[in-house]
Parts: C-alpha cells; structure tokens; sequence
C-alpha cells in the first residue's frame, strides 16, 4: 500500500511537469489552443504507456523504452503521421526537461521517425468554386454561405480564421483583411472584388446587434467551426461535386490557383500565413502535376 502511495506520488510528479510545460507552451511561447491540446494529447499518451511500465521518473525513459512505446502505437494502428507526432511532441517537451535541469539528454533524439508517403492535399478547381458560391436565393443564410466560401477562397484562409474575423478586421476600400493565424499572429491579406461584394450583400442584410462577429449564427453569435464545415460539404454536394468537400480543400485550391498563375512560391507563403517555407513547399507538386497533365494532353510526344 505504502509503495502503490509512493508510486502515484511519483506519477503525479510526472504529470506535474507534464502541465508545467503545457503552461509553458500557452503563456511563454503562445502556441494555438489546438496546437497545444495537440501535445497535451501525445504526452498524455506517453504519461500511460511509462505508468504501464512501473517508470517514475522522466530521466529514467531510454531509447530502448521509447521504441517498446513506438511498437505499442503500431501495434495499435496508429498511423505513421500521428506516431511522427508523438515523437515530435516528446522531443520537444525532453528538451524543455534538459533545460529546466530535469533531465540530462534526450532519447528521443535517436529515434527515427516513420517515413511519410507524399500526400498531396486534395483540391477542387476554379469551376467548382465557382459552383459553390452561386447565388440560388437571397435568403440571409444563402447570402451569408456564399461571403463566407468566397472570402475563405479569395484569401486561401483555414476554417479557424474565418469565424475569428470581426467586422471592424475588413478594410472594404482598400482591399485587405486582417486575420488572426496559428499562435495569434496577425497577417493582412488581400481581398478580392467578388469576396468584398459578397460581404457586402450579407452585411446590409444582416440584422445590426452587439456582435461583433462578421459570420453569425441563427442566434446571432459567432458561427462554430463544425458549422462551417457543415456548410461547405452541403454546398458541394447541392453544386453536383461528387466527393466530400471540406474548408480546408477550398484553402489548398486558393493557394494551388495562385501559385499556378504567380509562379511565387514566397507571396504562396505569406498569403498561407506559414512560418517556414517549407510547409508552403508542397504546392509545387500540385504545380507539377498540373504542369505534367498539361503536358501529357498537348505535347507531340507525350504517351498517349
């Protein structure tokens, strides 16, 4: 009895340290709230794999300990993107151990992730955009689906930032919006004439209250995400798209299309809002793919 004390005392230090560095990820480095649930997540699962194993404290973990636990996610189908994760996560949070003098070295440098095969984010052409953001009525609701695909397309947005835009965050007569990114960074985008006119057409509908959301609900407060998604895999499928369509496609179709016309892979970025180039990078296989079906349709000596 006195030893199972001991060791739930033990236990709970690791969980302790475990929240000090979520606290640490929220306050000091001012990461997203999914991105930091995201670690919560992993370590979690961590946290039960070295209970499990009857481990106390974090400096006790080796790299032969860390590859039982790589097994056991296999083991559990865990695919290879999530198990990079959870490598990620632990890596990170051992450093911030070491350098909080907890720990003395990082076994989970030595452990190879899972190789990825390219996937290549799925997309819809101009003409399905097209399709979605067709006016079929001027209910407020219509109005308001058709502002929000267009702005989402005009500024290749993900879903989040969509619902966090305001009002007072559109500059109509200049063109631009502001958005507020992954770890609350701010970003100015550029908005198209069709989005801009859009939003004005649900705007001048919209009843006048205390929101200040710019995409309401029915009961007039901020829509939800889910709603979001809801919408645009509604609108699809009334358009005549076949396969599930989701924001995050309109975003990659938004960043596609530009790289396609602009051949600027940095403006790509900026508009994306991504950090490091990098995460911006795999716009040129979509470009390539482009560039190759072209070329297999029109080149003479293309394999027909």
């Amino acid at each position: 009895m006195v030893k199972d004390q001991k060791n739930k005392s033990k236990n709970s230090l690791c969980f302790q340290q475990v929240e000090d560095f979520i606290r640490h990820l929220k306050v000091e480095k001012n990461y997203a709230v999914n991105t930091v649930n995201a670690y919560r997540r992993d370590l979690e699962k961590l946290l039960r794999f070295i209970e499990r194993r009857g481990v106390l404290q974090w400096r006790d973990i080796d790299e032969k300990l860390l590859n039982i636990f790589v097994m056991e996610l296999r083991h559990a189908n865990t695919s290879s993107r999530s198990i990079r994760r959870n490598l990620s996560s632990t890596r990170v949070f051992f450093s911030h151990l070491i350098y909080s003098h907890l720990m003395s070295e990082n076994p989970a440098e030595r452990i190879v992730s899972p190789r990825l095969n390219q996937d290549l984010p799925k997309t819809i052409d101009f003409e399905q955009i097209n399709k979605m953001t067709k006016l079929r009525s001027s209910r407020l609701g219509e109005l308001r689906d058709v502002a929000m695909i267009e702005l989402m397309y005009s500024c290749a947005l993900r879903v989040s930032e969509l619902v966090g835009i305001n009002t007072t965050d559109l500059d109509a007569s200049e063109g631009f919006v502001k958005i507020l990114g992954k770890g609350a960074k701010v970003r100015y985008a550029p908005v198209g004439q069709g989005a801009i006119e859009a939003i004005g057409r649900y705007l001048s509908r919209r009843p006048v209250d205390k929101s200040e959301a710019m995409f309401v609900n029915q009961k007039q407060t901020r829509i939800s995400v889910r709603s979001v998604q809801n919408i645009v895999k509604k609108r699809a499928l009334d358009a005549g798209i076949a396969f599930n369509v989701h924001p995050h496609m309109i975003r990659h179709a938004a960043a596609t299309h530009f790289l396609q016309s602009s051949h600027d892979l940095r403006s790509v970025q900026e508009l994306l809002g991504h950090k490091s180039i990098k995460s911006t990078q795999v716009y040129t296989h979509l470009d390539f793919l482009e560039l190759s079906k072209v070329y297999d349709d029109c080149h003479p000596r293309a394999k027909k």
